[in-house]
């Protein structure tokens, strides 16, 4: 079926709650810190944001699929006529055999036994058996300690080799590193994962002091970036209880990413999978000089094909660090979705990804409908143009924030395309004039006449004023508050963070001048509804998530004032009634 990766991470949260590593036991070590991450990361986003971007592109994915099918190129045993082989293929371990596991650490990615230290030798494992184990549940663990080695204290790499072979057989008896076929498989993994620190040299505008310590000063004076290496001691193993009689060159993905075929049988080895998936981004701490022994926590553990797929699913859809396999930007955000997934009924997560995915349809149809309300409107009776000016200068700021904090080119690109400079040129009229220069510039940018002339733009001007009285004050608090108690790099950064802090946090109130107009004008026919009510739908969404969902409490009172805000366009719409037989 090759719709089944789709279907899976539809329902991945279902079957994997009963499958997450044991928490590690977190050790504090004196010296084990690091430098505090870039602001960036503090608004990197949450878990419901990431987790409507997960929604929408497997939603679109599956349609693109749909129409234009997915088909997996042949790449090895092709007949000498060029044809397909046709010979249905079976696991090389059938339920029952007896294996021996294998687990070896080592400083090198290369499967060369002689020089690794076996750390784990666990025999009489049965294939398939779920009921094995001390605990009669199918998994063994391990619990130890292995020495740092000299070069993982300076970000060298350490490796976890995993070895299962038929009872009987060892895996020291290779070729090349791999065992002899048909006995036996082998998968590694790097256990440390590197994250990219920013160093910046930071103080206090007024005073010239700084909280960073001597070492950091001095490595964001000689470099810019760092990458340090970080440890977690849970490793999960999984063997895949696979029956499925698999035809070489037509396993569907993502299955055919890891079925190993004997070239000489024709049959297939089962999957070996090394995960730690589920560790929790913030429970890594770095290995450094003062580190001289680092905790393992193995958990060995048979899965069924179908429950491997959804961890494969989920695995594949987080994935956003650029550096494969590694702590990224968005490690709060995984955290965020880890979290949910593991502490939350299958019912409430069954839940929450139905209203991700409407919600990511809602916020798709209020895009739609924006674009055409403008692109068909004639007047700008009614509308609050200041705020479309106000709405472009807030994304220029976003825009020049991230910019600014080096913030990844992805979310660059994203806050780019979210500018609305097209609206400009629905509400000016641009033209050239060489005969009266303003500014020293032949450009003459004019407002439309529907709304220069009309009572709109007295109303627009008065709201924004009254709305000044306000916000002027709240700026120049917070201005002084960043000002003497936080630490920028420069004065235009402290420009861009302390506006760019303060839109985040009052940036709601910009809507009020449309409700001010409205209340004006005693009506609220000239306001695209077919934009506003998917708007109102997610605002009711957002609120919901952001009281069932962990998130910052900022977050969540700017879902529920955007709400309130919605409920009072919603109330003007009851007693402003709209007679449509009114050309106007």
């Amino acid at each position: 079926n090759h719709r089944e990766e789709e279907f899976s991470l539809i329902i991945f949260s279902l079957g994997r709650m009963s499958n997450a590593n044991t928490p590690p036991q977190t050790q504090e070590d004196d010296g084990q810190t690091s430098p505090s991450p870039p602001a960036a990361k503090r608004h990197a986003g949450n878990f419901w944001s990431v987790l409507r971007k997960i929604m929408l592109s497997a939603f679109i994915l599956y349609f693109v699929r749909s129409f234009f099918g997915e088909a997996q190129k042949p790449t090895e045993n092709i007949a000498s006529n060029g044809s397909m082989p046709t010979k249905i293929s079976q696991n090389l371990f059938q339920n029952g055999t007896k294996m021996t596991l294998y687990v070896y650490i080592s400083a090198k990615p290369e499967l060369t036994f002689n020089a690794m230290g076996l750390i784990w030798f666990q025999p009489n494992i049965v294939y398939g058996d779920e009921c094995g184990g001390p605990n009669g549940d199918g998994t063994y663990t391990l619990e130890t300690e292995i020495e740092t080695f000299e070069n993982s204290q300076k970000n060298s790499s350490i490796w976890l080799h995993v070895c299962v072979t038929k009872k009987g057989d060892y895996p020291a008896a290779s070729i090349k590193g791999r065992p002899v076929w048909p006995n036996g498989i082998c998968k590694s993994k790097r256990m440390n994962k590197y994250k990219k620190l920013q160093y910046q040299r930071t103080h206090n505008l007024l005073t010239g002091e700084t909280a960073a310590s001597a070492e950091d000063i001095k490595k964001a004076e000689e470099s810019h970036l760092e990458y340090i290496s970080y440890w977690h001691p849970n490793i999960t193993i999984n063997i895949i209880n696979d029956d499925t009689a698999w035809v070489q060159g037509h396993v569907p993905p993502p299955v055919v990413e890891f079925v190993e075929f004997d070239h000489a049988s024709g049959d297939y080895l089962p999957i070996l999978y090394i995960s730690d998936d589920w560790n929790l981004m913030r429970e890594y701490y770095p290995i450094n000089e003062t580190v001289k022994s680092l905790p393992i926590h193995l958990t060995f553990q048979q899965l069924s094909l179908f429950r491997w797929q959804l961890d494969t699913i989920f695995r594949r859809r987080t994935r956003t660090s650029i550096l494969d396999q590694d702590l990224d930007e968005f490690d709060e955000v995984q955290d965020y979705m880890k979290e949910a997934v593991l502490e939350r009924s299958p019912i409430l997560i069954g839940l929450t990804f139905v209203v991700s995915v409407v919600h990511s349809i809602f916020e798709f149809l209020a895009f739609k409908n924006d674009i055409q309300f403008w692109n068909n409107r004639k007047s700008l009776y009614g509308l609050s143009v200041l705020s479309v000016f106000f709405n472009l200068f807030q994304s220029i700021v976003v825009l020049l924030y991230v910019l600014d904090d080096d913030t990844e080119m992805v979310v660059r690109m994203a806050v780019f395309v979210g500018l609305q400079i097209w609206k400009i040129c629905k509400i000016t009229n641009f033209k050239i004039n060489k005969e009266e220069r303003r500014l020293g510039t032949m450009f003459e940018i004019n407002l439309k006449g529907s709304y220069a002339e009309s009572s709109t733009k007295q109303f627009d001007t008065m709201a924004f004023k009254y709305l000044s009285w306000v916000l002027f004050p709240l700026l120049g608090c917070y201005a002084v508050y960043s000002l003497l108690y936080l630490e920028h790099t420069g004065w235009y950064s402290w420009v861009l963070s302390m506006v760019h802090e303060f839109l985040l946090t009052f940036g709601f109130i910009m809507v009020t001048p449309q409700l001010f107009i409205n209340y004006k004008l005693k009506s609220v026919a000239h306001l695209p509804w077919r934009m506003l009510f998917y708007k109102f739908l997610n605002a009711f969404i957002e609120n919901f998530v952001a009281f069932v969902n962990k998130m910052p409490t900022m977050v969540r009172l700017y879902y529920f004032s955007n709400g309130i805000v919605f409920f009072v366009y919603l109330y003007q719409r009851w007693i402003y009634h709209v007679d449509p037989k009114r050309i106007n």
